[in-house]
């Protein structure tokens, strides 16, 4: 077993250990109460989580899920359903360039401090971490403390060139983006507390009404992907019997860059060129939100997010959730704000008495312009929804978490509801298929309702999805969102 698995298991030994014992320092379970009488033991300091940056809290509630009056003009039947949805903080706005190029500079930059610590480079080791203060052995990680050298010599010159390709027209350098992979795990502790995927196979048979042989071999299917010799993402499924704790750790790899060249691939004919060379690069559009981001590079992005604030805090890391992207019930709860609204706004008209629109989308038929845009817009410029949520129709659809079937809430239950799967490389592109809520820039009025589902696939970038992120309320104590 390697550091990594160690490390893992230890954590999972460690998460047990609380929930049985509480924390250290807490009464003992014999000194504890008055005559005998059992009152219960301290969990040690609480918890009170702070309002995440730039997110909003969604307090926790019920919904009829769909449109009950079905969509005669587009023949689209929508399911129905009664549902409730635990709280759960939501990013204000989209996502935008701005914030998605941190991501990608974050991978740049740890790309190049491997590469300089790198011997066959002989540049500086001392851009990896080997041991601790004390001089004993740790797992090797970056030292983001040291800085990219500013004069860089002859040999950082070499390892930092190697991560950049030279335009043959114009001469200029710039980012190879084929390179800019970012590698993450996630622990599947779903799939792991299954009953089914118990280690003790006596325990596989509580409660259930599938009675499952104890000596029955189970089989678990598993994700991981590496870099072949030629510098490419290979990603395999591997189905193998369950062995331990490890066989729920999956690993990704997946290259960040977004696809700027969907803006001339989504519309044929026509002259987007601008968009491809600017959209993303150009700072002008730092406060859009980005596009030409697949749902397997938005997932990627929630894992960065969540390293990247979990290095920034203490013990109470623990008990932070996971950024992740919404599920669809979530999304449409969030939307249709505190009264349910048809739209993320009170009444059914598209815009108010003084004919402003409240929403970036296509009012007509080719007149992309006639609510002030053309293409997407800045975030946040039109009026937030009574969730204090900007921009929950039009200008970008976003991806959710939940796999698109025809049957959507149907399938679900009714307590925090949700279709997930990860689809394999090798499984049929009707397994690919992923929710996408609230409409777009290019979109009509029918598309921008807070109940529309529409769907992409889970690796197709677009000029007009994009996404937010979400995380589950950590404890009940995060009752009132704090004013910024």
């Amino acid at each position: 077993m390697n550091m990594r698995m160690r490390n893992i298991v230890a954590a999972l030994c460690a998460v047990t250990l609380v929930a049985l014992t509480g924390c250290m320092g807490s009464k003992s379970a014999t000194s504890s109460g008055r005559g005998g009488e059992v009152t219960g033991v301290g969990g040690g300091r609480s918890f009170k989580e702070p309002a995440p940056y730039g997110m909003t809290m969604v307090k926790r509630g019920f919904l009829k899920m769909g449109i009950d009056q079905q969509d005669t003009l587009w023949g689209k039947q929508t399911p129905v359903k009664e549902i409730s949805v635990d709280g759960f903080w939501m990013d204000e706005t989209e996502v935008t360039n701005s914030k998605y190029k941190q991501f990608v500079f974050w991978v740049r930059d740890s790309i190049l401090r491997e590469r300089l610590a790198d011997p066959a480079y002989g540049v500086d080791e001392t851009y990896k971490i080997t041991e601790d203060k004390n001089g004993d052995p740790v797992t090797p990680h970056l030292d983001w403390k040291k800085s990219l050298p500013r004069k860089p010599n002859e040999d950082e010159l070499r390892a930092i060139e190697s991560l950049y390709i030279t335009n043959p027209v114009t001469g200029e350098k710039s980012l190879d983006a084929s390179q800019l992979n970012y590698r993450y795990e996630i622990y599947d502790y779903t799939t792991a507390a299954l009953r089914r995927n118990r280690l003790r196979p006596e325990e596989r048979n509580l409660n259930t009404d599938v009675i499952i042989d104890p000596n029955e071999e189970v089989m678990i299917s598993k994700d991981t992907a590496y870099i072949d010799d030629e510098g490419r993402i290979v990603r395999e499924t591997i189905n193998r019997p369950l062995s331990g704790p490890w066989d729920f750790l999956n690993t990704y790899i997946v290259n960040i860059y977004p696809d700027t060249t969907c803006w001339v691939n989504d519309f044929r004919n026509s002259d987007n060129e601008m968009y491809l060379r600017n959209y993303f690069s150009n700072p002008t559009y730092n406060d859009y939100p980005v596009v030409g981001v697949t749902w397997e590079q938005a997932n990627a992005f929630c894992a960065w997010r969540t390293d990247y604030l979990l290095k920034g805090l203490g013990p109470e890391a623990r008990y932070v959730q996971r950024y992740r992207l919404p599920t669809e019930a979530e999304w449409e709860y969030a939307a249709r704000g505190k009264d349910g609204a048809e739209f993320p706004w009170e009444n059914e008209d598209v815009k108010n008495g003084d004919g402003c629109f409240f929403a970036n989308f296509k009012p007509d038929k080719g007149n992309y312009t006639k609510d002030g845009n053309l293409i997407t817009s800045k975030v946040g410029i039109y009026s937030a929804n009574t969730n204090g949520l900007f921009d929950m129709a039009g200008n970008v659809a976003e991806w959710t978490s939940t796999i698109f079937t025809e049957a959507g809430v149907d399938a679900m239950n009714d307590l925090n509801p949700q279709l997930e799967y990860k689809a394999a490389k090798e499984d049929p592109y009707g397994l690919k298929k992923k929710s996408v809520r609230g409409g777009s820039w290019k979109d009509p009025e029918s598309y921008i309702r807070s109940a529309w589902r529409s769907w992409e696939y889970q690796n197709q970038p677009r000029s007009y999805i994009g996404f937010r992120c979400v995380r589950s309320i950590a404890t009940s104590s995060s009752v009132k969102q704090k004013k910024r």
